[in-house]
């Protein structure tokens, strides 16, 4: 029986039904072991029989959680859980904690499912070689006579190209609105958000220096435009006028979708940016032709950050020149800090309002 129940415990983690986790790592050796867990913080873990640290959470609220253990003071993911967020600084276990009533967006259902395709090329413009991922929805046909909308959706710095499928759960919230009827049909490109590697190289601290974070930005511009659609229109049935495409993003994300809106108004009608980091310090430099005259070109532009995020301030600063310049935009102000709870929200918000033909913006929350 206590070979059993040891072996029982390297399970991890196990969610329970009421909704607390239990989260077990075998390390007979270890001398210190702690969960790193969003939301929850730091906490120790209690070594059992067999050399298995545990830690059981309170009741958690329905989420998608990232985790890590420290172990001897080095990180490490969870050994016996696949399920993973990469990053160029580091990767983290994931856990879903489902509400087991009406199901979030991002918790998987028994409905038609699209497809992610990854697509390897070679950047020019980032001298890089990389990938870009697309979803396409469920009863996806190429041959189809009516091209489909098309949204490019851009995650944030650190994160790979799968942070908005990893972490984002973009294709099962997509998946979910869809069986809702609450989103029209629409493909979604993924590409890596990055136009010069060198912005990564030093770590968190490598966007100050060499003007590595403004480089990687214009590059990006280049990149999106250059190579990005491009793939995008050849690969697949998608439509390539601004009506029908959208940019959004997080953090770096929602900076370089603010850049594409701003600087290629004829390209994208739908602009969404949450979270905003990175935003120029002088807004009117970066974006001379910023002015009212846009209100014809974009049907939305939607703005959200979280109330706890340090990035409030700036994104309200952002939403303070908009309205200066005269260009009408939504703005949405939540609950939540700088995470991916968060931006699934902003997400599953967000998408229902796309390529539906209202005469110009319509939106919750609308700044005229």
């Amino acid at each position: 029986m206590k070979e059993l129940l040891v072996a029982l415990a390297l399970f991890s983690p196990v969610v329970h039904p009421d909704r607390t986790v239990t989260f077990n790592l075998t390390a007979p050796g270890a001398a210190k072991v702690a969960l790193n867990c969003e939301s929850l913080g730091s906490h120790e873990m209690a070594k059992g029989d067999g050399g298995v640290w545990t830690y059981t959470s309170p009741a958690l609220a329905p989420d998608v959680y990232s985790y890590s253990f420290t172990l001897d003071g080095t990180k490490v993911v969870d050994p016996s859980n696949p399920d993973l967020k990469t990053g160029y600084f580091g990767n983290e276990s994931m856990v879903l904690v489902p509400g087991g009533g009406a199901a979030a967006p991002w918790e998987p259902r028994d409905v038609p499912h699209g497809v992610i395709h990854r697509h390897p090329y070679r950047s020019q413009i980032a001298k890089h070689d990389r990938e870009c991922w697309v979803y396409t929805p469920p009863g996806y046909d190429p041959k189809s006579a009516k091209p489909l909308p098309v949204l490019y959706l851009l995650h944030g710095f650190s994160d790979g190209v799968d942070g908005w499928t990893s972490a984002g759960r973009a294709h099962v919230i997509l998946d979910n609105l869809l069986a809702d009827n609450k989103i029209v049909p629409m493909v979604v490109v993924m590409p890596l958000g990055y136009g010069d590697m060198s912005v990564l190289s030093n770590g968190w601290n490598g966007r100050q220096k060499d003007n590595a974070w403004e480089k990687s930005l214009a590059g990006f511009d280049l990149a999106l435009m250059r190579e990005v659609l491009p793939l995008a229109e050849a690969n697949y049935r998608v439509r390539s006028d601004a009506a029908g495409r959208a940019v959004a993003g997080l953090s770096m994300g929602g900076c370089e979708s603010i850049q594409s809106a701003l600087l290629h108004p004829d390209t994208f009608g739908w602009v969404g940016a949450f979270s905003s980091g990175g935003l120029p310090a002088d807004l009117d430099a970066a974006f001379p032709a910023a002015k009212d005259s846009l209100n014809s070109q974009f049907k939305l532009l939607w703005i959200a950050c979280g109330k706890q995020d340090g990035l409030l301030k700036a994104n309200q600063n952002l939403v303070a020149w908009l309205d200066q310049k005269g260009i009408k935009h939504a703005w949405t102000e939540t609950e939540g800090a700088h995470a991916w709870g968060v931006w699934r929200r902003n997400l599953a918000a967000f998408t229902p309002l796309l390529f539906r033909d209202s005469g110009g913006i319509a939106a919750p929350g609308l700044r005229r």
